[in-house]
């Protein structure tokens, strides 16, 4: 499975979706591309990261309708601005999945809070995505007993987050110390550790994901064109310009 992780943290330029019209036109060339499901963070006013339930649902709508019957999943990363509204509290709003909510939502687990925030996603009927940066955060998440519990695990390979100088290495230290998990797991990089650790993780037999959250550059270095272009490079291997 791939995934497409739209936009993330990415401050708005002419290629990182930040609008809902161009979030959901941006998943649907994605999708036409080959991805089978869609990482999101949903915007707000002047492209600013929200976890505001009613734009979150907003947001998720649009993509439903570009790409029906494709999973859609949200962050509830720590560094988005909640305006003082703990991050639990607001996730605790966001409707069921049937009633218009995300499907699944990633949650990080070397943040504070994460277990909590992951039950509440659970209540919400939300699947979880555990995303693991670190062996620590892998132990902690097996000793917490949460493998059973989740609909994916993310082995995130970041640079200055993740041990060691090479996005392959860190993977494979994330993967050592999770065992054998239960759950999907999906591994990935991020940056310059994008192309090499998701060419590491197709030929390991992983799940995977690209998209412009995790760079904004092809497989030669060049500026992407987008999200599909970057989608279609990863399952053929061709850079498209």
């Amino acid at each position: 499975m791939l995934q497409v992780c739209l936009n993330g943290s990415r401050r708005p330029h002419e290629r990182v979706p930040t609008t809902v019209t161009d979030i959901a036109a941006s998943a649907a060339e994605a999708v036409a591309a080959g991805a089978e499901s869609v990482h999101v963070h949903p915007r707000g006013d002047l492209g600013r990261e929200t976890l505001d339930p009613d734009l979150v649902a907003l947001t998720v709508d649009a993509v439903r309708r570009a790409v029906p019957g494709v999973p859609v999943g949200a962050t509830t990363h720590e560094d988005v601005d909640t305006h003082g509204v703990s991050r639990v509290d607001l996730v605790a709003q966001w409707p069921a999945p049937e009633d218009g909510g995300p499907d699944f939502a990633s949650v990080n687990w070397n943040e504070q809070g994460a277990s909590e925030l992951a039950t509440t996603l659970r209540q919400r009927r939300i699947g979880v995505e555990a995303g693991i940066w670190t062996p620590t955060a892998a132990a902690d998440f097996v000793g917490q007993n949460w493998p059973w519990r989740v609909l994916r695990v993310l082995v995130e390979a970041t640079p200055g987050s993740s041990p060691g100088a090479y996005g392959t290495w860190a993977a494979e230290r994330i993967l050592s110390a999770l065992g054998s998990q239960p759950a999907p797991v999906l591994v990935h990089g991020q940056d310059h550790w994008a192309w090499p650790v998701l060419r590491w993780a197709q030929q390991a037999g992983f799940d995977t994901r690209i998209g412009l959250e995790d760079t904004l550059f092809d497989e030669a270095g060049l500026r992407a064109r987008g999200n599909g272009a970057l989608v279609r490079e990863a399952l053929t291997g061709r850079t498209t310009h």
